[in-house]
């Protein structure tokens, strides 16, 4: 296949030079695709951000959105069809089927490749979750198309490719990425890279229902029980208002708990950089950055994190970065809103006491109301 990354113009007989002329039979592929990911009735948030970004891009082509729902029989099933239209979506296609009742990787591809296959979308969006990340591999290798994962941003180009941009070189930096002369396009973001569109009430548009054709015993897994992961809450970095992170310029682990004070007196979530994680500081679920958690909160504070791409593609999207370090010349300096040239080791105490300070006798006072 034809995945290309797209940087300086390389000699005429090179690959990126190639013309981008689809083969006839791929003519016909129209439309922008967001598959929109359920599980027990739950819409994953990735999949509405998703949309958004889906209509960007279907604007940018004057073609249509469209939703994908696949789940089991059922109302939360439709209900998920329903909602997307309230993020954008022109029409949905819906496949409800109790063998979808949990996710299992053959009954989702057949059912994703089935509507592809008869309904051939040029562009198909997944949010890069563990189970976006399982069925878009899947369903491209069916497919024999291209696919991007963990994109950061998305765009089309002047003759209507989809460009897909995403870290490379373990995050040092960034690429574009075409898939020439396949369709669909497929791409993968991940939770909180993209921007949660506005929620507008919508009347039901159009809703294609295509039917499965598959029954439980053509099915070669089987789901015996459901046991729910019970660290699941443990970290909730992706979707925090507030959130305090800590890097190597810390010194020690045990230094590692002014994070967490601060964090604690603030109602927030705490984080850290990558290093923490491969020295054993800090547990992989609290990881910021490209391999770790991407964030977007409102307030994003950074002690001795030196910023760099692969740190900066997870926390870019925060409204308000705090940046503390003793380099100025620290990468974190070039995209922080503020930024404070200082030892973290001593900032951090007095942060915490100031917040201490001006915080409790508010709360005392809320508390008594």
């Amino acid at each position: 296949m034809s995945n290309v990354t797209k940087t300086a113009a390389p000699p005429a007989a090179g690959r990126a030079a190639a013309k981008k002329e689809l083969p006839e039979h791929f003519k016909a592929y129209k439309h922008v695709w967001v598959f929109v990911e359920q599980e027990r009735g739950q819409v994953h948030p990735v999949s509405w951000e998703l949309m958004g970004a889906g209509r960007r891009l279907a604007d940018r082509l004057k073609v249509n959105l469209a939703a994908v729902v696949i789940g089991p029989e059922g109302q939360p099933t439709r209900n998920a069809a329903l909602e997307s239209f309230c993020y954008g979506a022109d029409l949905a296609y819906l496949v409800s089927d109790n063998v979808l009742s949990n996710y299992r990787n053959e009954s989702y591809t057949k059912a994703l490749t089935e509507l592809v296959n008869t309904y051939k979308p040029e562009i198909l969006l997944l949010g890069a979750t563990t189970l976006g990340r399982d069925l878009a591999g899947s369903v491209a290798t069916t497919l024999s198309t291209g696919l991007t994962a963990d994109c950061t941003a998305l765009d089309v180009d002047a003759d209507g490719s989809l460009a897909a941009t995403r870290p490379t070189f373990g995050g040092s930096l960034l690429c574009t990425i075409y898939t020439l002369n396949y369709r669909p396009q497929m791409a993968t973001v991940r939770p909180r890279v993209m921007p949660m569109p506005e929620r507008i009430v919508r009347d039901a548009a159009r809703i294609i229902i295509h039917p499965l054709g598959l029954v439980e015993d053509d099915i070669v897994t089987k789901v015996l029980t459901f046991i729910p992961d019970r660290d699941s809450e443990t970290s909730n970095l992706a979707y925090a208002d507030v959130v305090v992170a800590g890097g190597l310029g810390l010194g020690s682990p045990e230094n590692f708990r002014l994070v967490r004070e601060l964090a604690a007196l603030l109602g927030a979530e705490f984080g850290c950089s990558r290093p923490l994680v491969q020295k054993g500081w800090v547990t992989s679920d609290r990881q910021i950055g490209q391999t770790g958690k991407t964030i977007r909160p409102k307030l994003y504070i950074a002690a001795g994190i030196s910023g760099a791409i692969q740190h900066r593609v997870g926390v870019e999207g925060a409204d308000l970065i705090v940046a503390i370090n003793t380099d100025k010349n620290a990468p974190i300096f070039d995209f922080a809103h503020v930024a404070i040239v200082s030892d973290a080791m001593q900032l951090l105490p007095s942060l915490t006491a100031a917040f201490r300070a001006r915080l409790l006798p508010n709360s005392r006072a809320r508390i008594a109301v």
